[in-house]
């Protein structure tokens, strides 16, 4: 078979079978040696093929899957780049299809991340497809198009490159309203482990959705689930990586004077503490930072070893953690005697 020999459908449709979603572009038809002409032609009301998206044929008549939907958002998104649309895959690689500088986002990205409170993709009318700012590219059919200054490296969903949840979220958000769903993504996502919530504000942040208050809500109660789940992963680090038993959340104050800041843990005999960071990246950090630099700077003057440790240390590498603060506790007794302080129930 030459490349100018047209193809009938019935190839055509063998080429997109089994193990792959019955999707191409009007490109890859020609490079198969279909002619616009006959594209059309198969495309007509009632004919075996239709035009999902343009420049993007549906292989069969009836209504796509949610996958062939998926991957045709990502096709017309990717069509203008001069390489971003992959020629069809062999069978070997149906599923790793390759779509540069395009990814999905928003609820169909949360969905396909594991999200349980996220609606199924068939019940999704679009798709969010993130691409680049400067591309010239509107929206139509289920692709919405979401643009963005600089792209996140996509992670690998089922083949497919998505946005990283804390990007996802935001761009979900943004199309969100409800109060209580907007609040359930954001807790849903720290709560089943899917991210950190420092990385979904600062996403929320970059996005300038903190000057809307139903999402300035969910972000205080994400906070709060945040610290929850930091502080039950700080008890287990110490009782997984045999530390001894520090005093938990504790206000610390010198005899008749200043009061110096709480902590989350605190060895009294070695005068280590743990201070847990879930600052989140806010219109206010550089306050926040100064306020916490400070306090420790005064504690370590008073000889009190400071050991910072955030969320996301303690989630993805605790037993370095234990170490950090086990080595602490080990030097305290080559150091100075700590000024002497009041600990006090938080």
């Amino acid at each position: 078979m030459t490349h100018n020999t047209p193809l009938s459908p019935r190839p055509l449709h063998e080429l997109s079978g089994l193990g792959r979603p019955r999707v191409m572009t009007a490109v890859q038809l020609r490079s198969h040696g279909v002619s616009p002409a006959e594209t059309s032609e198969q495309c007509r009301p009632g004919g075996p093929w239709q035009q999902l998206l343009p420049g993007v044929v549906l292989l069969h008549p009836g209504p796509p899957t949610s996958e062939e939907r998926l991957h045709a958002v990502l096709m017309y998104a990717a069509r203008e780049r001069g390489t971003g649309v992959p020629a069809q895959p062999g069978a070997a690689q149906a599923h790793t299809a390759a779509y540069p500088e395009v990814m999905i986002t928003g609820l169909a990205a949360l969905t396909l991340h594991g999200f349980a409170s996220t609606p199924p993709l068939p019940s999704l009318d679009a798709f969010d497809v993130l691409v680049p700012r400067m591309r010239r590219l509107r929206s139509a059919g289920c692709a919405r198009i979401v643009r963005t200054p600089v792209l996140p490296d996509p992670d690998r969903v089922t083949g497919l490159p998505v946005a990283p949840v804390p990007r996802a979220l935001a761009d979900a958000v943004a199309r969100l309203a409800d109060a209580e769903v907007v609040r359930g993504l954001l807790t849903e996502a720290v709560r089943a482990g899917h991210c950190d919530a420092a990385s979904v504000v600062r996403e929320l942040t970059e996005a300038r959705l903190l000057n809307r208050p139903h999402v300035v809500d969910a972000v205080d109660a994400l906070l709060a689930e945040g610290r929850a789940r930091a502080e039950d992963r700080l008890y287990r680090m110490v009782a997984q990586y045999g530390l001894p038993d520090p005093v938990w959340n504790v206000d610390l104050r010198l005899p008749g004077g200043p009061y110096l800041g709480g902590l989350d843990a605190y060895w009294p005999e070695h005068a280590v503490a743990v201070e847990l960071d879930t600052r989140a990246p806010r219109q206010d950090d550089d306050a926040l930072w100064s306020e916490y630099a400070r306090k420790r700077e005064h504690l370590e003057r008073l000889g009190i070893t400071v050991v910072h440790v955030t969320p996301r240390k303690l989630r993805d590498c605790p037993e370095q953690q234990a170490t950090v603060v086990r080595t602490a506790l080990m030097a305290a007794a080559d150091r100075d005697p700590a000024a002497y302080v009041l600990v006090l129930p938080r």
